[in-house]
């Protein structure tokens, strides 16, 4: 698991559980805000029952609650419906019992409580003493649904207080609405911890894009490939990436003379030890004119092969350290290959080679002509080296949903199995049939870093009924004319 979703999981976990913590608190307070709310009302209507109960106050300091048993039974045989959003009310909730001085009910508008003494009860009791009296008590203990809240005001008579009107209320009429604003909370906070989550997500793969990018490039370079340095976003992302790029050219450059030099020095020790022992012969002077001329055309083969070597150095040299193409274009494969068959021409007669081209036209690839032709001629260069005298040579070019594709075959010994995974690697060479001799070793090796700068790839194979075929594929391109 990746570092980036193991810091997603953990901001995941810990925004879980503040948002169940804030919806748990959220609710527990609307619930608290919600009794709050329906006590204040509840409070002056304690009071105006009050007032009115003074009204029914006999001299003798008695109450005449006859008057209230006719109103409550006239108000609960009413007829209503009050849509409340999403609550409909359809009777009457409200409740009123009136106490004497000694908290005997003498009034409860529910028809159970008459005769009972309430003094116990903390609404009647602190309400007797001059205090504010209220209560929240439970119709069942078992159900927390059940509780009933009664708020209590004073009935007067003068200065003395003769009674008590205690009015209550069911909380389970509260519960409609507080379940849905609860409901509309939970409801809330799931999907604010949705939304931040994708949002984090979002910002996580954002955050984490230019490490992935970057840990894909240092992979790439592991594994020798040449990648093009990604585009990163933020400039500490920016400076690491510019910061491997620089590492890996001097890693590459440090490696590269390295290799060269001890390739370089082997290849060359041969040459200069001829060159050297045919100097050192020439030197005498009663040596016959057939064996000094002997020696000065070895003399010579022995520079040309240096000279060749250190061109085609320099060549791949300067392949091997560009990371792009610098002006590549659309070029048609097809006219390429006739151009580059025409200048070997002379090659081919000197050797009684006959060679078959087959190019169908809008063969388009993207590069740099000066590459490709450069790389084609190494092909057709080798393909006439190792083809028999009067040998077939042939140039195929095909077109598919892959890309362009092109072979160079001839009808030569063909290469050794053990050699098949070596023939592109720096100064492997194999024995041509006619001389002997061995090449610089360079040509394939350009061939492979000039189709790796334009994105294909090169590879080399035998024939079945004998000789070999060189490839090029080329990637597609998105347009089939330049």
């Amino acid at each position: 698991m990746s570092t980036s979703v193991r810091i997603l999981i953990a901001f995941l976990f810990l925004l879980f559980g503040g948002l169940v913590y804030f919806a748990n608190d959220l609710t527990e307070r609307v619930e608290r805000q919600y009794m709050e709310a329906a006590e204040e009302p509840m409070v002056d209507a304690a009071q105006v029952m009050a007032a009115w109960v003074e009204t029914l106050v006999r001299d003798d300091g008695t109450i005449d609650v006859s008057p209230l048993r006719e109103t409550f039974g006239r108000a609960h045989q009413r007829r209503f419906l009050a849509k409340i959003y999403n609550f409909e009310k359809v009777a009457l909730s409200l409740h009123l019992y009136v106490t004497d001085a000694n908290g005997i009910v003498l009034f409860d508008s529910r028809g159970k409580a008459e005769g009972e003494n309430y003094r116990w009860m903390l609404d009647v009791g602190r309400t007797l003493k001059g205090e504010y009296g209220a209560r929240s008590s439970r119709t069942d203990e078992a159900n927390a649904f059940s509780s009933v809240l009664f708020v209590a005001a004073p009935v007067r008579r003068g200065d003395a207080i003769v009674g008590v009107a205690s009015v209550s209320k069911p909380q389970a009429d509260m519960f409609p609405f507080m379940e849905e604003t609860k409901a509309h909370i939970r409801w809330m906070a799931l999907s604010s911890f949705v939304g931040m989550a994708l949002l984090a997500s979002v910002f996580t793969n954002w955050l984490a894009s230019p490490i992935r990018k970057l840990t894909t490039y240092v992979q790439q370079l592991g594994r020798k490939e040449r990648p093009p340095t990604p585009k990163l976003r933020g400039s500490e992302a920016r400076t690491l990436g510019e910061a491997f790029e620089h590492l890996r050219d001097k890693l590459e450059g440090r490696q590269y003379v390295e290799g060269y030099v001890r390739t370089l020095t082997h290849e060359m020790k041969s040459p200069i030890a001829a060159i050297k022992g045919a100097a050192e012969l020439l030197q005498e002077d009663a040596m016959p004119i057939e064996k000094r001329t002997r020696f000065l055309q070895n003399i010579h083969a022995e520079t040309t092969r240096m000279q060749n070597v250190i061109d085609r150095l320099l060549a791949l040299s300067s392949v091997e350290n560009r990371k792009a193409l610098d002006d590549a274009t659309t070029l048609d494969l097809s006219m390429l290959a006739n151009a580059v068959a025409d200048a070997y021409g002379a090659a081919l007669e000197a050797h009684a080679h006959s060679l078959e081209m087959s190019t169908p036209a809008d063969a388009w690839v993207r590069g740099e002509s000066v590459l490709l032709e450069m790389a084609l001629g190494n092909l057709l260069q080798n393909a006439i080296d190792f083809s028999p005298p009067g040998g077939r040579i042939w140039v195929d070019v095909s077109q598919s949903t892959n890309g362009v594709r092109l072979d160079v075959c001839d009808e030569g010994p063909g290469v050794p199995e053990y050699a098949l995974k070596k023939a592109f690697d720096h100064f492997y060479s194999l024995q041509r049939p006619d001389s002997g001799k061995k090449s610089s070793g360079l040509g394939l090796c350009l061939v492979r870093e000039i189709m790796e700068l334009h994105g294909g790839m090169a590879s080399i194979h035998n024939r079945s009924e004998g000789g070999t075929c060189a490839r090029l594929q080329f990637p597609p391109i998105f347009s089939d004319t330049p």
